[in-house]
C-alpha cells in the first residue's frame, strides 16, 4: 500500500499544469495527445504515492516522467509504422509447401546419423522434430518436465548439428537440399 502523495507536491504539480501541457503539446504536435499524456503521467504520479516528498524537486522529476512518456510514444510509433510498413507484405508470401520428395532426401542421412547419437537424444529428434510429437506430450511420456525436454531437444539439435557437418560437410551448408555426399561415412563417433 502507497503512502498518499505529500499535499504541497500534488499542488506544486498542478500549479505547473499549463507548463506540462505545453512542453508536451510543443513534442506532440496535438492538444489531445499531450492532453492524454499529461493525464496518464498525473495517474502514474497519484499510484506512486508517497514516493516524492519535496516540492522543489517534484517539478524537475515530473518533467523526467514527461520526457519517458514520450519516449515510450515515440516507441509505440514506430512499432506501429513498421508493422503497417509488413502488413501488406504478408500477403504476398507464400504458404508454405511441404514437399515430400525434398523432405525424404533431406532427412535421409538424419536418419541415418541419428543412431550416432545419444539414445535419449535420438528418441527425443524422431518423436518430436521427425513424427510431429508435442514437446510436453513426448515430456510427458519420458516422465521429464516440458523445461527439460525442451533442453535435451535443443542439445540433441546440436549434437546432430554437429554429426551432420562432419558426415556431410559441403552440402549440410546447402541445406542438406542437393544431397551429394553419398550419405554418413562410416565410422563417424557417436556423441558423448
Amino acid at each position: 500500500m502507497t503512502d498518499d502523495p505529500d499535499p504541497e507536491v500534488l499542488a506544486t504539480l498542478v500549479a505547473n499544469h499549463r507548463r506540462f501541457l505545453d512542453f508536451l503539446e510543443r513534442r506532440t504536435g496535438s492538444r489531445a495527445e499531450a492532453e492524454d499524456l499529461l493525464q496518464a503521467a498525473f495517474v502514474r504520479t497519484l499510484e506512486r504515492g508517497g514516493s516524492l516528498r519535496s516540492k522543489e524537486s517534484a517539478v524537475a522529476w515530473f518533467y523526467r516522467v514527461l520526457r519517458n512518456a514520450l519516449t515510450d510514444r515515440h516507441r509505440a510509433e514506430r512499432a506501429r509504422g513498421r508493422r503497417a510498413k509488413l502488413e501488406p507484405l504478408e500477403g504476398d508470401l507464400p504458404a508454405e509447401v511441404e514437399d515430400p520428395d525434398l523432405r525424404a532426401e533431406a532427412c535421409r542421412c538424419v536418419l541415418d546419423l541419428l543412431p550416432t547419437l545419444k539414445p535419449e537424444y535420438a528418441r527425443l529428434l524422431q518423436r518430436v522434430d521427425l513424427e510431429g510429437e508435442a514437446v510436453r506430450d513426448v515430456a510427458q511420456a519420458l516422465g521429464i518436465t516440458p523445461n527439460n525436454a525442451g533442453v535435451r531437444l535443443h542439445r540433441a539439435r546440436k549434437a546432430l548439428w554437429r554429426q551432420v557437418m562432419r558426415s556431410c560437410r559441403t552440402c549440410a551448408t546447402h541445406g542438406c537440399a542437393d544431397c551429394s555426399c553419398g550419405g554418413p561415412r562410416t565410422g563417424i563417433p557417436a556423441e558423448v
